[in-house]
């Protein structure tokens, strides 16, 4: 395994002070079987007046943040010390239908755990180029084509056949105009990504987190690294959920740090609120870094976390 330092600032200035502030933060790391979560936290400044930590629905640590007095600038600071290994990939026969027609009868638990990530498509990404989506889909999803295969074909297509453009989108950015114009950002791919596979009917879950700021010498520097990143996963019987990276074409993903997942952009966004005070203008700005602790002190002693 691997130890990662992540620290991740938003920093907001206000043109003229405001009276109260409530943000949502989701920037502490979960654990999962290949990553350990050793140290987590959120700083702010102000100091608020109010600072709770939940679990939302899909199990992400969210702080919720109160400044309940008067403030012209606010910085959020997450900062995390987390131990990461690399998931194995499943050796497993089954065609991407029958991983369908399962995921499809599931019941209890399972359902619960796997359901939200069929639906054809959420609310924040709506889908209506079905032609342009259905192209893809049918390029990737051969009759009888093995999951992991099929999934592997689809990252390396959006890898090879999108550009990635810091400028074309945004984050409200539909997936109908990735399509369209075939470029975007590695939200948008993750995006994308979800939606061809929930249209042939697998679960597929949106990632938010990091990638290693600075690659380890000789390997070259991973797209999107300089600011928080998104992936993508879907969900394979008596294996469990594996990712892969559209945007770097990795499968399994390589230097990501998981924060959190969803159904899509919207469940995980970093930071979001609102602000109460005269109308005036308001600028954020982030500040990423992911660097390397390595070896971790887990694998310095033969002690596996996986």
């Amino acid at each position: 395994m691997t130890r990662y330092r992540v620290s991740h600032r938003t920093s907001y200035r206000y043109g003229l002070a405001v009276n109260d502030a409530y943000s949502v933060a989701c920037l502490l790391p979960r654990p999962r079987p290949h990553q350990e979560v050793v140290d987590a936290r959120v700083i702010t400044d102000p100091v608020p007046d109010e600072l709770d930590e939940l679990l939302d629905v899909f199990g992400n640590r969210i702080v919720q943040i109160g400044v309940h007095h008067r403030h012209d600038a606010f910085d959020i600071t997450a900062t995390s010390t987390v131990d990461v290994g690399v998931q194995d990939v499943p050796d497993v026969a089954w065609s991407w239908e029958e991983v369908a027609r399962r995921a499809a009868v599931l019941r209890g638990a399972e359902s619960l755990a796997v359901g939200p990530y069929r639906a054809s498509t959420s609310a924040s990404t709506p889908v209506r180029r079905h032609d342009l989506l259905d192209a893809l889909a049918d390029k990737i999803f051969l009759r009888n084509r093995p999951i992991v295969e099929a999934v592997h074909a689809l990252s390396h297509e959006i890898f090879e056949s999108f550009v990635f453009d810091s400028t074309a989108t945004d984050w409200a950015t539909p997936v109908d105009t990735v399509l369209e114009q075939r470029r975007g950002v590695c939200q948008d791919f993750a995006h994308l990504a979800v939606a061809v596979l929930r249209r042939v009917g697998l679960p597929g879950s949106y990632i938010s987190g990091y990638i290693e700021t600075e690659p380890p010498p000789g390997q070259p520097k991973s797209i999107g690294a300089d600011a928080s990143h998104a992936w993508c996963s879907t969900w394979i019987p008596e294996h469990g959920w594996l990712d892969f990276d559209p945007t770097n074409d990795q499968l399994p993903p390589e230097r990501h740090v998981t924060v959190g997942w969803g159904r899509d952009y919207a469940d995980v966004a970093p930071v979001r609120g609102v602000v109460l005070g005269p109308s005036a203008q308001q600028i954020m700005t982030v500040a990423v870094d992911v660097s390397r602790v390595s070896p971790s002190p887990a694998a310095e002693s033969g002690r596996s976390r996986n």
